[in-house]
């Protein structure tokens, strides 16, 4: 377990819902990777991402689907792309990540709270 932090702290970790609207083969990035946009409705608008999920999942069944992502994170280059958010994930026992998931949908730009 990390160490203890103040609520305040957890506050500033914006946490938004968004909907893959294209989910692509990253083969330029270190590792591999699916190069993402993420529809995080009119306040944010649409994100890029690069995400290590290959061994779960294929770009076309990501496309449609509501993920989470840290979306006040500053942009990271990865290879030729400047991914713009962090989309969040569990390792399983293999060390491959597995998406964090909704039980249910909810509106595009929704804060975890």
């Amino acid at each position: 377990m990390s160490e203890e932090i103040a609520y305040s702290d957890f506050e500033r970790v914006d946490i938004r819902v968004g909907t893959v609207v294209e989910a692509a083969p990253f083969p330029e990035a270190r590792k591999p990777a699916i190069r993402l946009l993420i529809d995080f409705g009119p306040e944010i608008g649409v994100k890029k991402s690069s995400a290590q999920i290959t061994v779960h999942y294929t770009p076309e069944e990501l496309v449609g689907r509501q993920v989470m992502a840290v979306v006040n994170f500053p942009p990271r280059q990865i290879g030729p792309m400047r991914s713009e958010v962090l989309t969040l994930g569990f390792e399983d026992e293999a060390g491959a990540i597995v998406l964090a998931a909704l039980e249910r949908s909810v509106p595009n730009g929704r804060k975890l709270m």
